[in-house]
């Protein structure tokens, strides 16, 4: 489909397409109530607790008022309802503030000031320096000679550095006057959401230009959202407007992640709801056997003789209402709670403050918190994340001679300042290369020093070195720009741009030299799509020598190469690739066929060597997390004995003998079989020698091998703890990262450039790092930090706290509502089994709403470590990667907890108040309070720390509970009257709450102290540490702890699967053995292969 914007002709098709007012609300005043409603139902839970509801509505089968359920129920809706609506009107205010604000466009040829909604496809839009862009434009004139200007596109694609956009040719020369009255037809595309591509052709109508096409690219566009900077004024014209927008397009909420725990608390509350239906069946049969025989028996009971036809169902529907709070209505609303101050807590982390460039972390998914905890892959990029993105110009090799190998900087090595000096042909070839083949704009300033603007920090590199070295770009101006070398102005003409993309990595230019006429052809790119483009005849092995000796040294390289070109050969070229750039469809595909026709048979001038150092703290990142556990895969497009070095200087691999690199390769199908054949057995044979082997392959090798054995391939990944693969593309990542979550492993994917976003999408956490490359994979990520470092305390602090608070808050919810619930139960047998509610309404509601919610959400203040120890001792992480706090195990031990604690309630309650004349209201005041007091206890004892606002929780809540009850025994029509005033006043009500607590709490604590003191796991013995000794660093009591933690958590080999472990039961226990693989570092045994001589090479480097 096209797209046909007639320029400044608002009368040809003024309705065809929508104008810019932009709309992001999810909701109007209209929809709102039904659309939220259908959204909140579409839940599961929500039906479920809506069903309850309804059949509290019955007053025939309803055990309590229907109160109880219908209140919690509107408040937690009513809750995510105003979270919704408040979120939505502030989307509307922010969309009314962009649609309302004036910009001037030309209507009919005359300047007028209009608001930014009323835009048209078609109206041409000016601009002033520091103006926001309203809508997708294409540039039609500037106020640059040269026919730039300059934007910065932070707010769109996250990159800081300002962005060159250029006029098309047809463009050149016209002036504002000339621009009013501009005519002419754009074919497009029709609006999509791809930032990077824009395939479109520009036709003026005479008098302007003869009607000739002239393509047009994303250079020639301002976005929207984008700002004008260091330009007095741009004009251009809208093609796409409000929604329809590039930056429309991308907007919408993304597929929400399930974390690990979420799931687990899905299939827990699966289990509980078929519980609840045997129990309803058992004891809705039970109720109508008793109906039938014993209750017609008793004079009081007065029972009708027949009942309806339906009559055998409402004692079990009794019961379904009375066992429905089993599953706790308030789980969700506090878990989302807990999860958004877990977010903040990152946020407010001043210890992953950035200062350098002023970058805090931030979380930006407050869902998946604890998921950190249970990272089990780290795959990452190399370039921007674990090293610093700023290039410095190294090494060179010119003609066969390396320059800088003894100082360590060509740009101060005296042979290359000689023949810098002596203009060696050679030489001066290669500097016009670095200095013209790129797309950087050089400016200059007021007092006449020049400096550089560029999307890259290679090119910023290359063309500051040239400029070191005598040869200086001194301008651009349209197609012409201008050098000085040595004194001597040279001025070049820019006839065609081949620009670089991920699959040809390379690009070229076609230049004409305006000293003598002759067109040449310019390359540079990577030295896999150099090297196949050099003339036969060339000997190219000590440049070859040169780049592996670069890369070795972990310096990232580039080819040069040039070509002269016939006027006839590039004629002809010229019009073939005019056409495939006009192309709408498969214009890029087309470009680069086109392209191989012009790049072969090149001389090959040399390579140069750039240096990208590590950041701070990545090895000690690295070793640390591998400690805990953790598996890191280095996905990378740089060249492979770069990627190797980086690797070795990070702590990725181990050189030898400590180590081991096994490498697969292959030109054809067959020979990357039988590596992969080769490798994978080694490692399947591998089981004697502690020894860290990884494999490393190449973006060529891994598209075979996930064409044709990707099975294979799986395994492989299921048995290595460390990969390097180099020259992959963004896709390629982002199936890797697939495919070990196919594998059932929990992947972190960390990047800083916007080819790492898909990659970060992808993957269980996306973490993208603010760097040089800009905001791209920060803002597409989950949380964003300043530095790789970061990741370390992001992983085991936040990561592993998140996973204990959560683990411990989702259990204790289903605790509270089974003790309530099996009270109820009890209750029921010594009630003729008729559903009969021991607690009133009131009770009911207030349980889950008032009396247990507060103090279990202080749980997210609890610490069962200090940061520092946690940090000293990454193996404890196995707990969380193991799921060590909640699996059903843990579950069945709080179901037990909750099972045992209800019936010491109710014997001791029923026992103390057997031969006391009370009423039932009485009874179930005394079980309540025996319930608050328990619970109080319970959450004492699980708090591993304490602070002010947790004690205040924990004790002002139970004084909170006698306040509320107070209050309400005042009023005569809340069924409770004078209640509380009374039972308090009863020396039993105070000897039964001790002897529940003595009861209850007795056999739980002995147990607990048991395992404390005769059962220690690693974190046992680490609390009593801290406890008794303020640093616990390096402690030799930890040793045997820390082993026997490895094999309680990684009982079996990295080569099983996840599925084939199996479940440990320990009733009663916080922490049992989990169901899940954890990747413990004693997991990992391998047998050396034959040495590789890739192996030999860079073990041998890194001795050097």
């Amino acid at each position: 489909m096209k797209r046909y914007v007639y320029i400044n002709d608002s009368d040809t098709s003024p309705d065809l397409y929508r104008d810019n007012r932009i709309s992001n609300r999810k909701y109007t005043i209209i929809n709102f109530v039904p659309k939220n409603l259908y959204e909140q139902f579409s839940r599961f839970m929500n039906k479920y607790f809506l069903l309850i509801a309804c059949l509290q509505l019955w007053s025939l089968i309803t055990p309590v008022n229907p109160a109880s359920t219908w209140g919690p129920l509107i408040f937690i809706f009513a809750v995510s309802a105003t979270k919704e609506a408040w979120d939505d009107y502030n989307r509307y205010i922010s969309d009314k503030q962009a649609n309302e604000k004036n910009v001037w466009v030309v209507k009919k040829g005359i300047k007028t000031r209009i608001q930014a909604q009323d835009i048209r496809v078609g109206d041409i839009v000016w601009l002033r320096e520091n103006d926001e862009v309203p809508c997708d434009l294409v540039l039609l004139g500037t106020s640059e000679s040269q026919g730039v200007c300059f934007l910065e596109t932070a707010a769109l694609d996250g990159e800081t550095d300002l962005k060159t956009r250029v006029i098309p040719p047809p463009c050149a020369g016209l002036t504002p006057d000339l621009l009013h009255k501009i005519k002419g037809v754009i074919e497009c595309p029709c609006p999509d959401k791809d930032i990077r591509r824009f395939d479109a052709n520009l036709r003026l109508f005479p008098p302007f230009i003869d009607n000739d096409l002239c393509p047009l690219t994303i250079k020639n566009t301002l976005l929207q959202s984008c700002y004008l900077r260091n330009t007095e004024w741009a004009c251009g014209v809208a093609v796409y407007t409000g929604n329809e927008t590039k930056l429309g397009m991308t907007r919408g909420l993304p597929e929400p992640k399930l974390t690990a725990v979420d799931a687990m608390i899905d299939k827990l509350t699966g289990a509980i709801f078929l519980f609840q239906l045997v129990v309803v069946v058992i004891l809705g049969v039970a109720g109508n056997v008793w109906k039938s025989s014993e209750a017609r028996k008793k004079w009081y009971v007065q029972y009708p003789k027949e009942g309806p036809w339906y009559d055998f169902i409402v004692i079990p529907l009794r019961f379904e209402l009375l066992c429905s709070i089993m599953i706790p209505i308030s789980i969700k609303v506090s878990l989302d709670l807990v999860k958004s101050l877990y977010a903040k807590f990152i946020d407010w982390d001043l210890h992953m403050y950035d200062e350098k460039s002023d970058t805090p972390a931030h979380a930006a998914n407050t869902g998946i918190n604890e998921d950190l905890g249970q990272v089990e892959y780290i795959l990452t990029d190399k370039t921007g994340t674990l090293t610093e993105n700023m290039m410095v110009f190294r090494r060179c090799c010119i003609n066969g001679v390396c320059y800088g190998n003894e100082s360590g900087d060509a740009l101060k090595d005296s042979d290359l300042a000689r023949a810098i000096a002596n203009k060696v042909p050679e030489v001066v070839k290669f500097l016009t290369v670095m200095a013209i083949c790129n797309t950087v704009v050089p400016i200059k300033s007021a007092s006449g020093s020049i400096s550089y603007k560029s999307q890259s920090q290679d090119e910023d590199a290359l063309v500051n070195a040239a400029s070191c070295l005598h040869m200086v770009l001194t301008s651009k101006t349209g197609n012409f720009l201008d050098m000085n070398f040595n004194g001597l102005v040279l001025r070049y003409e820019i006839l065609d741009t081949l620009e670089f993309t991920s699959d040809r990595k390379c690009m070229s230019v076609v230049v004409r030299d305006c000293q003598n006429g002759r067109i040449m052809l310019l390359s540079k790119g990577a030295d896999e799509a150099i090297f196949p483009c050099i003339s036969s005849e060339q000997q190219v092995r000590p440049v070859v020598e040169a780049v592996e000796h670069f890369a070795q040294l972990g310096l990232r390289t580039l080819c040069l190469a040039w070509r002269d070109l016939k006027e006839d050969e590039y004629r002809d070229w010229s019009i073939m690739y005019k056409e495939a750039s006009s192309s709408l469809i498969d214009r890029e595909w087309k470009v680069a066929e086109v392209c191989q026709q012009l790049e072969h048979n090149l001389e090959l001038l040399g390579a140069t060597a750039i240096e990208d150092r590590l950041q701070d703290g990545v090895p000690e990142t690295i070793e640390t997390l591998r400690k805990a556990g953790i598996n890191f895969w280095m996905l990378t497009g740089d060249k492979q004995n770069t990627a190797i070095q980086i690797a070795l200087l990070c702590n990725f691999i181990s050189p030898e003998p400590e180590g081991q690199l096994l490498l697969i390769q292959g030109k054809n199908l067959d020979e990357v079989s039988r590596s992969l054949e080769r490798v994978l057995l080694t490692m399947r044979i591998s089981s004697t020698e502690h020894k860290d082997v990884a494999f490393i392959v190449d973006g060529w090798t891994l598209e075979i091998i996930l064409k044709h054995h990707y099975e294979a391939f799986t395994d492989l990944a299921m048995l290595s703890r460390t990969a390097i693969c180099c020259r992959v593309t963004p896709s390629q990542k982002a199936q890797l990262v697939e495919l070990l979550k196919a594998c059932d492993y929990r992947t972190l994917a960390i990047g800083d450039g916007g080819n790492d976003v898909r990659m970060i999408q992808e993957a269980h956490i996306g973490v993208g790092i603010s760097g040089r490359e800009g905001l791209q994979a920060a803002r597409a990520a989950d949380f964003s930090i300043g530095k790789f470092r970061f990741l370390k305390r992001l992983i085991l602090v936040h990561g592993r706290y998140s996973y204990n608070r959560t683990a411990f808050l989702s259990q204790y919810s289903f605790y509270k509502s089974l003790l309530i619930c099996f009270i109820q139960i009890f209750f029921s047998f010594v009630s003729g089994v008729s559903g009969t509610s021991l607690f009133n309404s009131f009770s009911l509601m207030a349980y889950n709403v008032f009396y247990t919610s507060v103090p279990v959400l202080m749980s997210v203040l609890d610490k069962d470590l200090s940061e520092r120890t946690v940090m000293q001792h990454p193996q404890i992480l196995f707990y969380c990667q193991a799921g060590r706090l909640l699996n059903p195990s843990t579950f069945a031990g709080w179901f037990g907890r909750s099972l045992f604690h209800a019936a010491v309630v109710f014997l001791v309650t029923i026992h103390a108040y057997s031969n006391e004349k009370s009423e039932m209201e009485e009874l179930s005041m005394v079980a309540l309070s025996g319930c608050i007091w328990l619970q109080a206890f319970v959450i004492t004892l699980e708090t591993n720390s304490f602070t002010i606002l947790q004690h205040a929780a924990i004790w002002g809540n139970l004084i909170a509970f006698y306040v509320i009850n107070f209050i309400v025994s005042t009023i005569p029509w809340a069924g409770m009257y004078t209640i509380m005033f009374r039972v308090c006043k009863q020396p039993a009500y105070w000897l039964t709450m001790l002897a529940i607590i003595i009861l209850g709490m007795g056999p739980i604590t002995a147990l607990k102290y048991f395992r404390y003191t005769y059962r220690s796991s690693a974190i046992n013995i680490l609390q009593q540490l801290e406890r008794s000794q303020p640093n616990t660093h390096s402690n030799p009591n930890l040793e045997a702890p820390i082993k026997n933690m490895e094999r309680e958590v990684s009982p079996l080999s990295v080569t099983h699967p996840k599925s084939s472990k199996a479940s440990v039961y320990e009733p009663l226990l916080c922490e049992s053995p989990s169901t899940k693989r954890a990747a413990g570092v004693a997991a990992f045994d391998f047998l050396q292969a034959s040495p590789s001589r890739l192996s030999i090479i860079y073990s041998r480097s890194k001795n050097n």
